[in-house]
């Protein structure tokens, strides 16, 4: 059986923090705990990096992952979409002469993935008939219990209508929120060229193992929870 490879997305345009991607956290890049993490775990044939900045491909390097090419710039804009960074890395890689079947994608904003979620995740993409498994909160809140949105009055009416009633969250039908580990039959992949596709099973994240940083109230989490190991 061939072993996955690991491909992680780095851009260098990051809206929400600037250079969010390589920003310190703990003393070193924000990039880096998904790379050293990845590497260690020795799970993967390589660790790839796509990136179109040079700094991030640099950083990269120096954390030992591969970077065995600049991503167009055309593939790095706020309306990029992941599918199409994946697909142009993976026909890069083939180019390349990599040998494939299964890819771990990794969020670099969800730094505290360890070794053994990723171990535990693949083994159960493998033991199953599945074409994804998916890194996965229980999310709360639900949006069947607790969360609204405006209908075209501009009044709340709940998100999502339950088929009976529920009076405690605890109730509610468990819903996910997909985070920061995505394992994917590259032929089923190729073929759908979406990633939300098929059968997909969860892997279940906690909570600290699954947070994301998207703003600096998140960067402030994340240093508490070093703090905290």
């Amino acid at each position: 059986m061939l072993k996955p490879i690991c491909i992680i997305p780095a851009r260098g345009g990051s809206k929400g923090v600037k250079r969010k991607n390589i920003r310190s956290l703990g003393g070193k890049p924000l990039i880096a705990y998904t790379l050293e993490s990845a590497i260690n775990s020795n799970l993967f044939q390589d660790v790839i990096v796509t990136t179109e900045d040079e700094e991030i491909a640099n950083i990269s390097k120096n954390f030992g992952a591969n970077v065995p090419f600049i991503r167009p710039q055309e593939l790095a804009t706020d309306l990029t979409t992941t599918e199409e960074v994946l697909i142009h890395t993976i026909n890069e890689l083939k180019r390349l002469e990599f040998k494939f079947d299964t890819i771990m994608l990794r969020d670099c904003t969800v730094p505290f993935i360890d070794e053994q979620d990723m171990k535990n995740a693949l083994k159960l993409f493998f033991e199953n008939e599945c074409d994804a498994v998916f890194g996965a909160i229980n999310a709360h809140p639900n949006p069947y219990f607790g969360m609204m949105e405006l209908n075209e009055d501009g009044c709340m009416i709940k998100s999502k209508i339950p088929k009976n009633d529920i009076t405690r969250r605890q109730d509610a039908p468990v819903v996910y929120s997909v985070d920061g580990m995505f394992i994917l039959n590259v032929d089923f992949f190729l073929k759908t060229k979406k990633i939300s596709a098929g059968n997909i099973i969860p892997y279940e994240l906690s909570k600290e193992h699954g947070h994301m940083i998207d703003f600096e109230f998140d960067f402030k989490v994340a240093k508490l929870l070093i703090e905290k190991t």
